[in-house]
């Protein structure tokens, strides 16, 4: 084997995306109902493959992850900043039941089972796979009255016992959140998600590419004029029950200009455009309906526009439908109104703000007409803007090298916390100016999953085999202290979260956990399982409070181990 050995060591990449490969092959096998999954699987199959000696920069690690969680910031700022406040109260126990639960476990096994202080500080470390430990547990050491050469032995044994609990420490997550959470819960993760999906749609039927109504709201028709005749437009457009628009007359085989004062006359073909309803009493009011006409056809378009004009902000949806101008609203029709990324119920009280999205539908020159005097038009592209997210990414990168030191313990949010931060802040802006800062969902979703699949791989191939020969050189104990670490304080965390905080809603609360333990491989399976960014807010609020709480954990253990 000396020949793969020797193609990992000159082309490193080969390794990292044979894990992927081969980690998304095996997490596709189902074991009765239980499924790896691609993440743990890339960890799993990446182990393997760290055997044949491979070297991966620390550097590739960093930024796979940032990408990864920069997205998931990016994609939740909007709905992120909106959840904080009493209803957070939620995540900010659950955290905290965690650290504490975590401390707990390692101190009690570390004196049932004899471990010194850098083997419990590195249990901790790699169990609760926060490796910020590893620098506030070696800050602590070095503080102890003691030789040189002993602080310099448990501070090695911090690294030993960090590369023998990891990976279960990434794999278990995964196992508590994804598979037993959802036992306990009753309901899965995706359901769930489903569920409040929809609660937070206000309703509205989200439909996916290719996916369409069967009964659409915005229909056409071609009439010809029988019963209507001598009617004007502006008098048939006024008398339908629901809004409709006469958008093209033929009339003698010719087009002719449709003004609001026409006259239409015995035997005129009419498009008539607008609500289902009042369309479909075409046929009693105007005559029978004809299937074609040869250049009675119109293009119409729907265009989101980001409300930024005076004349509509700060109004009520009745307000604006009853007060705008005949001429300025002629042929449009709005299909939604989003806020932040969340539906807002089109009923006449609801009050619009700056930066609301409202999808209109309408013929081209119709839509350009509204867009001008509303705001500013949200063109389709599936161009990314690298200055907008290059920027957000750096300066969720220089977020993570500030360090706020509390004592002799050094607190920062690291690569990944900042990036997370940045992406949410900088979700958040784009929300409220759609004019900037495009990421088209099919990049976003290649960021997150190979970003966090990346990531997870490449953690694999660093700590696989250091961890698979200090478990030959230590035995198993030390292992399996790892693993009732990783376990315990989830499973107590879990209870509580279930039974005194009433988590009801299996994706969230899945959310919460992951990101109580600094979880992120499990917080992408549980995406991958979501099908969608609900689990995202709860993740983010407790992954920030971990990253604190977790980390102030390195000097307790030295100090009561």
């Amino acid at each position: 084997m000396e020949w793969v050995h020797s193609i990992l060591i000159r082309s490193p990449e080969i390794a990292l995306f044979l894990s992927l490969a081969g980690g998304y092959a095996l997490g596709k096998v189902q074991f009765g109902k239980f499924q790896l999954g691609g993440v743990a699987g890339s960890l799993l199959v990446a182990v393997v493959i760290s055997q044949f000696g491979v070297t991966i920069d620390n550097g590739v690690k960093t930024l796979l992850f940032a990408l990864f969680i920069y997205a998931v910031g990016f994609e939740s700022g909007p709905g992120f900043f909106r959840s904080l406040g009493r209803q957070s109260i939620r995540e900010i126990v659950l955290a905290a039941v965690l650290a504490v639960t975590g401390l707990a476990t390692v101190i009690v096994f570390a004196r049932l089972f004899g471990l010194d202080k850098g083997l419990a500080a590195g249990v901790a470390a790699g169990a609760l796979t926060q490796s910020a430990i590893i620098g506030t547990a070696s800050s602590a050491l070095a503080q102890l009255d003691l030789a040189a050469e002993e602080i310099q032995r448990l501070q090695g044994n911090v690294a030993v016992g960090y590369a023998v609990t990891y990976i279960f420490g990434s794999f278990g997550a995964i196992i508590v959140c994804v598979n037993i959470l959802p036992w306990l819960m009753g309901r899965s993760i995706r359901d769930d998600a489903m569920k409040a999906e929809a609660a937070l749609l206000a309703g509205a039927q989200q439909y996916g590419a290719g996916e369409s109504p069967a009964v659409p709201d915005l229909v056409g028709r071609l009439f010809r004029i029988d019963g209507a005749s001598g009617r004007s437009i502006a008098e048939i457009e006024a008398a339908a029950s629901s809004p409709v628009s006469v958008e093209r007359v033929k009339r003698n085989g010719s087009i002719i200009g449709v003004e609001p004062d026409l006259q239409l006359q015995k035997d005129d073909i009419v498009l008539l455009v607008g609500r289902r309803g009042g369309v479909l009493e075409g046929s009693t009011s105007l005559g029978p309906e004809v299937p074609a006409s040869e250049g009675m056809d119109v293009v119409m378009v729907s265009r989101d526009i980001s409300l930024t004009s005076r004349d509509f902000v700060g109004r009520t949806v009745g307000d604006i439908m009853t007060k705008t101008a005949s001429a300025l609203k002629h042929g449009i029709y709005v299909t939604a109104i989003k806020r932040g990324g969340t539906p807002v119920a089109i009923v006449p009280d609801a009050r619009v703000e700056a930066g609301d999205v409202v999808t209109v539908y309408g013929s081209a020159s119709d839509v350009a007409r509204v867009a001008k005097a509303a705001g500013t038009p949200i063109l389709p592209s599936d161009k990314t803007d690298f200055v907008y997210h290059g920027l957000g990414i750096v300066a969720g990168l220089l977020v993570g090298l500030l360090v706020l030191r509390v004592g002799d313990v050094p607190l920062t949010l690291g690569a990944g916390g900042g990036a997370l931060l940045s992406g949410l802040v900088f979700g958040w802006y784009r929300g409220r100016n759609m004019a900037i800062g495009n990421l088209p969902l099919p990049a976003s979703t290649l960021l997150r999953d190979l970003g966090l699949a990346g990531f997870v791989a490449a953690v694999g191939l660093q700590s696989g085999l250091q961890a698979v020969s200090t478990v030959r050189e230590n035995g198993i104990s030390l292992f399996l202290i790892g693993v009732v670490v990783t376990l315990l304080p989830m499973l107590i965390t879990m209870l509580v979260g279930r039974y005194v905080l009433k988590y009801d809603n299996t994706a969230i609360f899945a959310g919460a956990l992951s990101g109580s333990r600094s979880a992120n491989p499990a917080f992408g399976e549980i995406l991958d399982k979501a099908g969608n960014s609900i689990p995202t807010a709860s993740f983010a609020i407790t992954y920030a409070l971990a990253n604190v709480f977790l980390t102030l954990l390195g000097p307790l253990v030295v100090a009561f181990a």
